[in-house]
């Protein structure tokens, strides 16, 4: 504003911007302002460190809310979309599936519109709060004049509060979702020729999806569609098999029909 000839006029103290002698007034009661707020802000971080200490904080999460008595209590309708998506993810759907499931169906997220993202649901399967524990201060405040929030990789304490809240999820359910999660993660390459990734892509597009693999060499099976005088018929082949030929896999069949089927739980 200066720089366009535009004066501000602070009343009480009776500063003019334009003025060379109000400089030196606005950089004096800037950095008392400043250092209250650094002050305020210090008294602030220190309670709330202390409430983290004696497990006093409120769950703000899809599926619980505020009760009349103030504590965390769970939300009939979110918690019902939150044993949807672990139900869902238990069945060999993917994060895409179950977004798209979920818009299909209009269910409000959390931020209360039907739209969902795949980080909100891994989000979801991952909180620890809803099987009844509470990991405090994942984040925290770096500045308190520029408000940068960051993750907290050890750069401040955290405090793990077991059974703080009533569980959405049992723990047992909530660990064989992170027991699936982490196998999915590390699925190992298996399209040499043509995956994007050293781990591969995990699918639960069909129901045999991620089921079959081939009893001679160990490598999944793939969905194809063979088309032959005009005709299609859906296969399952062995992905060896169908990349590299009888190279790795000499006796798969081409049609599945003696691939062995793994149900992961």
């Amino acid at each position: 504003l200066k720089a366009q000839g535009i004066g501000v006029i602070f009343e009480k103290e009776n500063i003019n911007t334009l003025t060379e002698s109000s400089e030196f007034l606005i950089t004096l009661f800037s950095g008392f302002a400043q250092a209250e707020s650094e002050s305020i802000s210090k008294n602030i971080s220190w309670g709330i460190r202390k409430s983290m200490e004696s497990g006093n904080t409120h769950i703000r999460l899809l599926g619980y809310r505020k009760g009349p008595d103030g504590q965390t209590e769970i939300d009939p309708e979110g918690a019902k979309t939150v044993r949807r998506i672990y139900r869902r993810y238990l069945e060999g759907a993917s994060l895409g599936d179950i977004k798209d499931e979920l818009e299909t169906d209009g269910v409000p997220s959390s931020s209360g519109t039907a739209v969902w993202h795949h980080t909100t649901i891994r989000s979801i399967l991952r909180n620890e709060k809803y099987m009844g524990d509470a990991l405090l201060q994942k984040s925290y405040v770096n500045d308190c004049i520029k408000k940068t929030v960051r993750r907290n990789k050890g750069e401040r304490p955290m405090y793990y509060v077991e059974n703080h809240h009533e569980a959405i999820i049992p723990r047992e359910l909530f660990q064989r979702v992170q027991e699936e999660m982490t196998r999915r993660g590390s699925k190992r390459k298996v399209m040499q020729k043509s995956a994007k990734t050293e781990q591969g892509k995990y699918s639960g597009k069909y129901a045999l999806s991620e089921l079959l693999v081939c009893g001679e060499c160990g490598s999944p099976y793939r969905r194809c569609t063979w088309a032959r005088n005009g005709k299609k018929r859906i296969v399952w082949r062995c992905v060896s098999r169908l990349e590299f030929g009888k190279k790795f896999c000499h006796y798969s069949p081409h049609d599945g029909r003696n691939a062995t089927a793994e149900r992961h739980p």
